[in-house]
């Protein structure tokens, strides 16, 4: 089984549970925020962390985090494979021993092209993905990676877009997740930012084959790993 831990009512898990169920996985999504419980990590293939609009620390404002921290540092103790996208990757670093900046000059919105460096090329995580990819990002926050972290992409705007732990914890600031009911959501959030939807479909076709690619490869990587 893959969990979906959900951070926030407004970042569903998108694509995911069709890109896990064509593997042929079940999936379980846990809202983190509504303080539903976790699962046993036993049963667990692996886990993607899902993002927010909180920061990493709005612990006060949002107190289910911490228990997202801790889960988060069992599951890497237990080796249990992560993918954190966004806040879940900022939330995986965090715990890690790295740094978030919030806010951080870095930010980005919208459709952004994204470079992987040689590790990125070479791992797992990007078999079939260019050297050069289009994401969505939604960011005003960024992670710099712990040091013991291998860095695996970046853009022009932000120097750390991708990052591995270990053999198959992986941080990533772009959304691989997105689909136009989510993006369309988000640019009916207050104050959007530019016309998000409008970009985004005019460079789905291209988003979609990097972003699929990327988590039906962190489907297998995790079910070649760990089969509870």
């Amino acid at each position: 089984m893959f969990v979906l831990l959900q951070n926030d009512p407004n970042c569903p898990p998108g694509t995911c549970p069709e890109i896990i169920a064509a593997a042929g996985f079940a999936a379980q999504t846990v809202a983190a925020y509504a303080e539903l419980p976790f699962p046993d990590l036993a049963q667990v293939t692996g886990i993607i962390v899902l993002g927010g609009d909180m920061g990493v620390y709005e612990t006060e404002r949002f107190p289910y985090l911490e228990r997202v921290r801790a889960f988060l540092r069992l599951a890497l103790e237990r080796e249990v494979p992560l993918l954190g996208i966004c806040l879940g990757g900022q939330l995986l670093a965090q715990v890690a021993g790295g740094c978030v900046a919030s806010p951080s000059p870095h930010g980005e919105m919208g459709i952004r092209s994204v470079e992987l460096n040689d590790s990125g090329a070479a791992d797992p995580l990007f078999t079939g993905v260019p050297r050069s990819f289009l994401t969505f990002q939604l960011h005003n926050d960024s992670f710099t990676p712990p040091g013991d972290a291998l860095l695996l992409a970046s853009s022009a705007a932000c120097p750390a877009q991708a990052f591995r732990l270990g053999p198959s914890a992986y941080g990533v600031q772009f959304h691989p997740e997105v689909n136009p009911v989510i993006v369309t959501c988000w640019g009916n959030l207050p104050d959007p930012p530019e016309d998000l939807l409008t970009g985004f479909l005019a460079q789905k076709a291209a988003f979609d084959a990097a972003s699929r690619a990327i988590l039906g490869n962190f489907v297998r990587l995790a079910a070649g790993l760990r089969r509870p």
